[in-house]
């Protein structure tokens, strides 16, 4: 007595005969009724056992029970008593289970139906495709390569001709071969949860699955027998249970994708994975939004999203004519992103929240800071913290000491919670051109590298940060940065902000060379973009570089009317006196590079108009100290300024020089103190003084590496050991040849970078740092 259990397929009928051919005496093949006295010692075959009807099992269970020797096959199921009667009877002998064969017997079977020798990797193959199941591997072996058996091919029309139809559906949603859940499977097919678990039953038992996955060429067939319109009616299925479920839209998408679905259905789920994705992964919601479109999404429907998730990339966005509100957000930053700042301020106060909080630093930008005030007083309570926090800061900018806490903060909480919004810029962003404007690169680079690495704004701001970074390093007399920038081949077309963000990167880089020809190429580069006249006040510090390179190209006549754009801004923004100085470095280095005498000495006049009265009399140092508007950088400019005057003018005394180089170095402006240094040696009549001056021109062209300890500059390192040691500010000063106003200077600078409130807490921290 034995049972042989196994799927259609598993070879139940082939392991029968084994068993026949194994019996001691001859065996019956049952054919749908007992000989009238079956011998004891002849064994009965009985295959298939569950197709047979209730009475005939009866039958056989009672020959069975009367000693009637019996084999007998079955599906894995029990559907009925009377099976399970004769299954009883029967396995009293023992069980067989055929389980799908290994390796080494996939190789067997193949080398048997084929008749020759088969290769590890041939029966690999056929492994992995029938998933062991003998007759699905025999099939395969016996067609040729890349062609659906068409053994296996008639088998499964066979069975879907008499299966009932959800359970063809099922059979049809498997074999996309994608990771369902049940519910979503269930959804798919049309049934009911209950009513699955007995169609995968059914498909099990009929061969065409194994672990409750369709077997890889089972699936094939079935997708090869199913017409297009059948195809596609299965994936609106499919992608209407996902959706139904409240599966994620991304995860549905990529099941969609895998089975290659292309219908409106499908086009919808891709459009949810977009819109999921288009702030968080912009790259991918682009794809889905293709992917919509080819499966005949409606058109109007993916406008927004792919406009967002194209902005953010930095491509280009047919942002006109905005329809509706969402576009009108994209519309405004990309004017934005191209440095069209008015045109942005326009469109973004004309769309809704948060729309005009959005365009305050736009506003400020074009020296609109009345209009900007509105928006911010009428805004409060109703934004998002961080914008309004942004646009307070934008708003103060005329007084970076203001300004930066706030645009710090708001840059800390953009990075907690990315807005969901296409930014026109990032507070990382603005904060760094505040702080670069105010002597303070070591914020600006810290901003920019917490940006760089949360991914502020996506794509497109990545690449402003970059050039702000290698921009603010610049500045500061590091150059490797701006190098690798430029070395960067530049694989698309950046917005025009940024365009000509580069190009003043590669002026000053060059006017730093001396390279006239770079300063050529950089220009010419740039001039279309200057043509527009767009520039904004966060563009200054840029237009400083490309403003030197016309002068010294004698193009100072293309620039001009910019510089009186600038004007006007600044001017609309009462004229704070950091971008004012800032404007007038600009115009003293034109005419420094065209050896102007008179205009330098204008510009220096004009200079002392402007930070007088904000500091009062005192000096440089003094003044940046001071609670007043004026801060370090503006007050070393002012000084700076005075000197560039006299030496261009012949007249050079050279401690005022080297003080002014010191207040130069110390608000982050090395290279050009180095330059006034050089300048001055070069025009001095004194050798004595003109080897001090060049002394300093050259530690002063080094790039001055930011020590390890505390941020703090190699300067003051050396201020902070001395002061550690005891020395007073004017012991220190005549060590390093330097003023003792300069030294207060330095160690105001020192206990604002590592925090401390109090001398005694300064002395702690630097015997901490230093290990005295």
């Amino acid at each position: 007595m034995t049972t042989v259990v196994g799927v259609d397929g598993a070879g139940r009928t082939h392991r029968l005969r084994q068993l026949a051919t194994a019996a001691n005496g001859p065996a019956i093949w049952f054919a749908g009724a007992l000989p009238p006295a079956p011998h004891e010692d002849q064994l009965t075959i009985v295959d298939d056992a569950h197709r047979l009807d209730a009475a005939t099992l009866r039958q056989l269970t009672a020959a069975a029970h009367g000693g009637v020797p019996m084999a007998i096959s079955r599906r894995p199921t029990i559907d009925r008593a009377e099976l399970a009667d004769l299954d009883a009877a029967v396995a009293t002998g023992g069980v067989e289970f055929l389980a799908p064969l290994d390796h080494d017997g996939v190789a067997v079977l193949v080398a048997t139906v084929t008749g020759r020798p088969v290769s590890p990797e041939i029966a690999a193959e056929v492994l992995a495709a029938s998933a062991g199941m003998p007759a699905v591997a025999a099939a395969l072996a016996t067609a040729p390569p890349g062609v659906t058996p068409p053994a296996l091919l008639a088998r499964v029309q066979r069975r879907f001709a008499v299966l009932d139809q959800g359970v063809v559906t099922t059979a049809r949603v498997l074999a996309l071969r994608l990771d369902l859940g049940d519910h979503v499977l269930a959804g798919a097919a049309g049934l009911e949860i209950d009513a699955l678990a007995a169609a995968l039953r059914t498909l099990h038992d009929e061969g065409l699955l194994v672990d409750d996955r369709m077997i890889p060429a089972v699936a094939d067939a079935v997708l090869h027998e199913l017409p297009a319109a059948s195809r596609r009616r299965v994936h609106d299925a499919v992608a209407g249970a996902l959706m139904a479920t409240g599966a994620d839209p991304v995860v549905a998408a990529g099941q969609l994708r895998a089975a290659r679905a292309a219908t409106p259905a499908a086009g919808a789920v891709y459009r949810a994975a977009g819109e999921r994705l288009r702030f968080a992964d912009p790259t991918a919601a682009a794809g889905w939004f293709d992917d919509a479109s080819d499966a005949g999404a409606d058109p109007a429907s993916l406008i927004a999203g792919r406009a967002e998730a194209s902005a953010l990339l930095g491509l280009p966005v047919d942002a006109d004519s905005p329809g509706d509100a969402r576009m009108t957000l994209v519309a405004g930053a990309v004017a934005a992103h191209q440095g069209r700042a008015a045109r942005a301020a326009e469109l973004l106060l004309g769309a809704a929240a948060p729309g005009p909080m959005l365009a305050v630093p736009s506003l400020v930008g074009v020296g609109q800071a009345d209009r900007a005030s509105e928006v911010v007083r009428a805004g409060q309570g109703t934004h998002p913290a961080a914008l309004v926090r942004f646009a307070e800061g934008a708003l103060a900018s005329a007084q970076p000491a203001v300004a930066l806490p706030l645009l710090i903060e708001a840059a800390e909480v953009v990075e907690r919670a990315n807005p969901a919004l296409v930014l026109p810029d990032t507070p990382h962003a603005v904060a760094a051109v505040v702080a670069v404007a105010a002597g303070d690169v070591a914020s600006a680079e810290h901003l920019l590298t917490r940006a760089l690495a949360t991914r502020i704004g996506g794509p497109v701001a990545e690449e402003r940060h970059r050039l702000l970074l290698a921009w603010a390093r610049m500045r500061a007399g590091r150059y490797d940065t701006a190098l690798h920038e430029l070395r960067t081949p530049i694989t698309a077309e950046a917005p025009g902000r940024e365009r000509l963000l580069r190009a003043a990167l590669a002026a000053g880089i060059a006017r730093r060379r001396g390279d006239i020809a770079g300063l050529r190429e950089a220009w010419s580069g740039v001039e279309p973009l200057l043509a527009r006249r767009t520039v904004d006040l966060w563009q200054v510090e840029a237009i400083e570089e490309l403003a030197v390179a016309a002068a010294r190209l004698r193009r100072s006549a293309r620039v001009e009317p910019v510089l009186d754009l600038l004007d006007g801004i600044i001017a609309g923004l009462g004229r704070p006196v950091t971008w004012s100085v800032s404007l007038h470095w600009i115009r003293l280095h034109m005419a420094i590079g065209t050896e102007d005498t008179d205009a330098a000495g204008e510009v220096a006049g004009r200079l002392a108009e402007i930070v007088k009265p904000q500091a009062g009399t005192v000096g440089p140092a003094e003044a940046a100290g001071s609670p007043a508007e004026v801060t370090e950088r503006p007050a070393a400019q002012w000084a700076a300024a005075a000197q560039w005057a006299a030496v261009l003018d012949g007249r050079v005394e050279p401690e005022a020089v080297l003080s002014a180089t010191e207040d130069l170095h110390a608000a982050e402006l090395p290279w050009e103190a180095s330059r006034l240094a050089g300048q001055a040696a070069i025009r001095t009549g004194d050798p004595t003084a003109a080897r001090r001056l060049l002394e300093r021109a050259r530690e002063l062209s080094d790039p001055d590496e930011t020590a390890a300890a505390g941020g703090l500059s190699e300067r003051e390192v050396t201020v902070a050991r001395l002061v550690l040691g005891g020395s007073t500010h004017r012991e220190i000063g005549a060590q390093l040849y330097i003023a003792p106003k300069t030294v207060e200077h330095h160690v105001a600078r020192i206990r604002g970078k590592l925090g401390a409130s109090t001398r005694a807490e300064l002395l702690a921290m630097l015997r901490e740092m230093f290990g005295d």
